[in-house]
């Protein structure tokens, strides 16, 4: 489809627009150089117009001074200095370095303000464009556009990189050191350049961010546990201090765009250990499921042994209804045919025969749904038994390498003895931390000793006692 003429000389004017203002800047840069480069050829010009006339005066001398002629000797040369000729060089010089120096362009992306020699800054905050100066006011420029901070590894594609710092490394609640790779954008606020420009230092980049963005996650992340801070709750630690960061960054003028926590470097063997949790948590996690698709299908197997049961009693049901209806119309014939006696004896015994023979279709479908229920049962208690006996094994091996990697954790590392004794026995006593090699009878006697105990048998090869049954709950 063709745009009319009027929306393709818009759109041209659109696109057109910024180039013509980058080339107005550009040439008025020019403009100014050119003009100071001019101020400054004039004014050689004219030393150069004062040095040849003082020049010609010294030639004129020596040549009188050389003369062989006592007359010509008395003579003395004139000095004619084109001074005029100068002045008006020099005026035309001043004239060109006062035009360069009543406009300054700021460039795009760019703001800037007016620093007077005399009474400091004045005036608002300048845009790019071409603005009028006086000849005692300077431009302080500062670049408005994003600027990026990263710490730790930046992307090897990319073209261009931000400003690199090293890795943010901070202490979570357990003491154990993180380090995390942090990306903030931010700009600096146009409308308050003259409080940068007052109370902030030149270099914000290194001086004032990073300073800022380290401190607020510092002050965050000790409130979290490593796994908290990896898994949990990451996207709220970011949260947290990218509203932080924004609200100290903006008493100083800078705008805060975006913070971005991009990696998480956890210490080597706490990620060692971590993964192997991660990967027990999953295994326990498929084996629930197993359990609870086992226990529908033994409630399928129910389900459909009731309903076969009703389905075997209505048929019977029904059946013993036709015979006896049966008995009653041909009853209801043979009133017509015999005497009445007859037909009351003949009815009487249709009647017992239908009776009989109800009282035995019924006694029958009773026998096939018993036998149909204990079938039934059967099944379910077979599927129950499979599958509490593979829960079982699979609980009491996950129970065994797990209690096997806790006692090699806590051969390496005596003191979380006291951590997990606290941890389950938090909820019921008060707990005093102290260490496992103090002077101190309760470390020594009874934390130390089970703990040794548990090694003892890890070197004899024996396998530490597993937990009871029905999970950490003990059956409950």
């Amino acid at each position: 489809m063709v745009r009319p003429a009027k929306d393709r000389i818009i759109q041209f004017n659109h696109d057109v627009q910024p180039f013509v203002c980058v080339f107005k800047e550009e040439a008025m840069l020019l403009l100014k150089v050119l003009l100071v480069c001019a101020g400054i050829a004039l004014l050689l010009a004219a030393l150069t117009v004062l040095g040849y006339d003082v020049y010609v005066y010294q030639r004129a001398r020596r040549r009188i001074q050389s003369a062989e002629n006592a007359q010509e000797k008395l003579l003395e040369p004139e000095l004619k200095l084109r001074i005029r000729l100068a002045g008006i060089i020099c005026a035309v010089a001043l004239i060109a370095f006062l035009l360069a120096s009543i406009y300054d362009v700021v460039p795009a992306g760019h703001a800037g303000i007016r620093v007077s020699q005399i009474s400091g800054i004045e005036g608002e905050t300048l845009y790019p464009g071409i603005h009028l100066m006086s000849p005692f006011e300077t431009l302080a420029v500062y670049d408005t556009r994003t600027h990026t901070m990263t710490t730790g590894n930046v992307d090897e594609s990319l073209t261009e990189k931000p400003k690199r710092h090293e890795t943010l490394n901070v202490t979570a609640s357990e003491g154990l050191k993180i380090g995390l790779a942090v990306t903030v954008r931010y700009k600096l606020d146009p409308a308050k350049l003259s409080y940068i420009h007052n109370n902030l230092p030149v270099d914000i980049d290194t001086e004032v961010v990073p300073p800022v963005v380290a401190t607020v996650f510092r002050e965050i992340v000790p409130t979290y546990t490593i796994r908290d801070v990896f898994a949990i709750h990451r996207e709220d630690i970011r949260k947290s201090a990218s509203e932080e960061i924004t609200a100290k960054l903006k008493r100083d003028g800078v705008i805060v765009d975006e913070v971005m926590l991009r990696d998480i470097v956890l210490p080597t063997d706490y990620a060692k250990g971590l993964e192997g949790l991660i990967e027990k948590e999953q295994e326990d996690e498929s084996l629930i499921v197993q359990t609870s698709i086992e226990k529908k299908q033994v409630q399928i197997a129910q389900y459909q042994a009731e309903a076969e049961k009703v389905r075997t009693v209505k048929q019977a049901e029904a059946g013993a209804q036709v015979r006896v209806l049966q008995a009653k119309a041909e009853a209801d014939a043979m009133q017509y045919t015999l005497p009445l006696k007859e037909k009351q004896i003949q009815q009487t015994k249709l009647e017992a025969e239908a009776r009989k023979e109800a009282t035995i279709q019924n006694a029958e479908a009773e026998a096939q749904a018993k036998i149909i229920d204990s079938k039934a049962e059967q099944v379910k208690q077979q599927l129950l038994a499979s599958a509490e006996a593979n829960r079982i094994r699979v609980v009491a091996a996950a129970d065994k390498e797990r209690l096997q990697g806790e006692a090699m954790a806590l051969k390496a590392n005596p003191l979380l003895i006291n951590k997990i004794v606290a941890e389950k026995l938090s909820d019921r006593i008060q707990v005093m931390m102290v260490p496992a090699d103090g002077k101190f009878f309760f470390a020594n006697d009874v934390l130390k000793s089970p703990a040794q105990q548990i090694f003892r048998q890890e070197d004899q090869g024996v396998d530490p006692p597993t937990r009871p049954q029905g999970g950490p709950g003990g059956g409950r």
